[in-house]
């Protein structure tokens, strides 16, 4: 016969072993538009709660493109392991779905090593994928379909998804031609890009950078003006020398598309530099606006570190 006693101590281990069995993973996720300072941020979050970065950038899964991505240095990262960095040559598509694969991967080693996972980028769908939950389907790229679509205008593209898919049309970044040409090519062949799943994979707290849009708009310039002196253009010509074409380079966008016009005698030097930076402005105004939909996201100035940390420790308890 079992005792009282062993018998509270077997429903108590019984129900923490479901409580367990029921929690979600934590992990961290710092967003924010480009040049807020989101790189920062998680090293220092990284280094406070022995954390490790998972890259949630769709241009820093690239080898080679470095500076023209303001892909953070060795130096930078102060020895924090980072992920989802340098995956795959450029000559090469990088779907949603093996970014789900790719991240999911290494946020459970970081799990499993008992560290905490910090998801860092400023990637709006990337970040839905694993914070939301995002189902992403294993649609393989239609190249009859995509040859078709090679020569239609970016707005054509856009009406063509909003024709077939009027919910995603309503979701996406109308101005990302690749996406768009992704999401017309899964509707194709499933009929409807699929909606997300109810339960996310994990437990979140999602950090997103405060910024002010006239010095945002300024720091833009500014760091484009380094990363040009810091060889960004040469960065560019390589990439093209070691097979990367000029239609792969614009494919890519932002400021491969724009160092390929300019190295192709299409723009000068004075005009691309104009051009991208008004571009990465727009594209900043675009991540802005995707991230407000979510309204889980807690706002913060990047220099209020102590008050994140905070919110961090509260997190984690």
């Amino acid at each position: 016969m079992i005792g009282k006693n062993h018998t509270t101590v077997y429903y108590r281990e019984m129900q923490e072993t479901e409580k367990k069995l029921n929690e979600r993973p934590k992990i961290l996720a710092v967003i924010g538009q480009t040049a807020s300072g989101k790189s920062d941020l998680a090293v220092v979050l990284a280094k406070k709660f022995n954390g490790e970065v998972v890259s949630a950038d769709s241009r820093q899964v690239y080898r080679r493109m470095n500076i023209g991505t303001g892909k953070i240095t060795k130096k930078e990262m102060r020895s924090v392991p980072h992920y989802l960095l340098d995956v795959i040559d450029p000559q090469s598509t990088f779907t949603v779905a093996r970014y789900k694969k790719h991240a999911e991967k290494a946020i459970h080693g970081i799990l499993r090593r008992g560290k905490l996972p910090i998801l860092c980028g400023g990637t709006g769908y990337y970040v839905q994928t694993i914070t939301g939950g995002t189902n992403i389907p294993s649609v393989k790229p239609n190249t009859a379909l995509r040859k078709r679509l090679e020569y239609a205008g970016t707005p054509e593209l856009f009406a063509i998804l909003k024709r077939l898919d009027p919910r995603r049309a309503g979701e996406i970044d109308q101005h990302n031609r690749r996406r768009l040409v992704r999401a017309i090519e899964i509707v194709n062949y499933l009929g409807v890009v699929p909606l997300i799943e109810n339960t996310p994979r994990y437990d979140v707290l999602s950090i997103g950078i405060k910024t002010n849009d006239q010095i945002l708009k300024e720091k833009i310039a500014t760091r484009l003006h380094a990363r040009i002196r810091h060889g960004m253009i040469a960065e560019a010509k390589r990439l093209h020398d070691d097979g990367v074409s000029w239609k792969r380079m614009e494919e890519i966008g932002l400021e491969y598309k724009h160092l390929a016009l300019h190295l192709q005698g299409k723009l000068s030097r004075e005009e691309m530099e104009r051009q991208l930076t008004a571009a990465i402005w727009q594209y900043a105004k675009r991540q802005k606006t995707w991230f407000k939909r979510d309204k889980t996201i807690h706002w913060i100035n990047a220099k209020e570190i102590k008050e994140v940390e905070q919110l961090v420790k509260g997190f984690l308890k």
